[in-house]
């Protein structure tokens, strides 16, 4: 197969260069995005409230769980059309995107459907404050609404990685952001829309970013596009993607899970608190984008040199993403230690010291335990490109665990500290398991190579 521009094999070439180039678009685009986050918080914070502030952070939980479930699936697709690709089957590439755009329009269609019967529910049992319930209940249904088209750009953008196309899926999100931004501005801060006009935009943003990644994929690469016959998936192949994509979207639906009850006892705190947290988390979440976007390549790196038998491969990349990681992690721990406090300050747009210094201890307590969480991206996604579906789904099961425990044990006793602590003591304990599973894993790949 021949590779076109913007487009990278995996399978050879030195795994440093390629792991860091593959990276750097993924790193780009997840910057934006979280910067897009805090710039529709700021536009929110700014134009309107400290309520509708909080309540565009708190229903984040609720949305990133949706999108996280639809992400997840698709990235376990993924996993099957980068295993195709590294061993060269076309036939099987196709079948398997395919397969894929099928079974997401059905997933997607079943998460619409629940999630606008039930999030007011939902809402109810995170304890949402009765001053936030009406914003965050009309701010989250126009989110949902906007679900499919978050679908369509995270499978295209998918199926485009695990061919070896980082780039695109770049280049649409930092078109639709800065549109975003715009109509953030023009709906919110001009035409007086309140929090529907933020979510609008997002909407309309979303719609703009899905629609240039999928037509970009057709045209570009005809060659790996299905045709009428490849829709004639088999049971088998459809239930091979299913259980891949459920292992990978369960994984982060579980993780999710656990961050909504935290998000309850969050709630339990008080709306200060609520916009203390949504501040810091923001700037937490820009700060992780440097080293959880490691785990997406290391997801592409492993399946496309698993499909073409490159085990030592598989071992030299894992090792050297580690390394990468650690250095990155040292850097971000200097930075949030400077300048944390200044830009949680701006985020929230106030001076209260409740929410300024709770968000600041919340960002440096995170950051601290960033040389643990790199490793975890990285180990639990080469497991799954390797086909290793139960550690990392048990390390999940652990994450959930231990914030049920925080959320009653924890929060209860020492407050927002305790939620501070309760993530990094969880990245500890699933780093240490996907160490286990790594290691034995790699050892069967020795024996099964010999």
């Amino acid at each position: 197969m021949k590779e076109k521009k913007g487009q990278m094999n995996m399978t050879e070439g030195r795994p440093l260069r390629i792991i860091i180039m593959f990276t750097i678009p993924i790193i780009l685009g997840n910057i934006f995005q979280q910067l897009y986050n805090i710039g529709d918080a700021k536009v929110v914070s700014y134009f309107l409230d400290k309520n509708a502030f909080a309540a565009v952070g708190m229903t984040g939980v609720v949305s990133n769980m949706l999108i996280g479930l639809v992400n997840g699936f698709t990235q376990g697709f993924g996993i099957l059309v980068a295993n195709a690709f590294g061993a060269k089957d076309i036939k099987r590439l196709k079948r398997n995107i395919a397969g894929s755009s099928v079974l997401t329009a059905g997933i997607t269609i079943v998460l619409l459907a629940v999630s606008l019967c039930f999030v007011r529910n939902v809402l109810v049992l995170l304890n949402t404050p009765p001053e936030m319930m009406s914003l965050s209940v009309r701010y989250i249904r126009i989110i949902i609404i906007g679900l499919p088209f978050t679908a369509l750009y995270n499978l295209s953008a998918n199926i485009l990685r695990s061919i070896g196309d980082s780039k695109t899926p770049l280049y649409c999100l930092v078109a639709s952001i800065f549109l975003n931004i715009v109509l953030d501005i023009l709906f919110v801060g001009f035409i007086h829309m309140g929090i529907e006009g933020a979510a609008l935009a997002t909407v309309v943003s979303q719609l703009i970013c899905s629609t240039s990644c999928f037509i970009y994929g057709i045209r570009h690469f005809k060659e790996y596009m299905p045709g009428k016959e490849d829709f004639s998936v088999s049971g088998y192949e459809y239930w091979n993607l299913f259980i891949m994509g459920l292992s990978m979207g369960l994984m982060g639906c579980i993780v999710n899970i656990g961050t909504i009850i935290l998000q309850s006892a969050i709630n339990g705190l008080g709306s200060g608190i609520v916009a203390a947290h949504t501040a810091g988390r923001r700037l937490l979440d820009i700060t992780m984008a440097f080293i959880y976007t490691f785990g997406a390549t290391m997801t592409t790196y492993t399946s496309q040199n698993y499909g073409a038998g490159r085990y030592d491969r598989i071992r030299k990349g894992v090792k050297t993403a580690v390394y990468i990681v650690s250095v990155i992690s040292l850097i971000l721990i200097i930075f949030t230690f400077l300048f944390a406090k200044e830009i949680v300050t701006w985020i929230a747009s106030t001076e209260a010291s409740l929410i300024k210094d709770n968000a600041t201890m919340y960002c440096m307590v995170g950051v601290t335990f960033y040389p643990v969480l790199g490793p975890l991206f990285i180990l639990r996604c080469v497991l799954q490109g390797m086909g290793r579906k139960v550690i990392p789904l048990f390390s999940s099961f652990m994450e959930l665990a231990i914030k049920v425990l925080s959320a009653y044990l924890l929060v209860t006793r020492i407050g927002y500290v305790g939620i501070a602590f309760t993530e990094p003591i969880s990245w500890v304990v699933m780093t240490t398991i996907l160490t286990i599973g790594y290691l034995v894993a790699a050892r069967e790949l020795r024996a099964e190579k010999m």
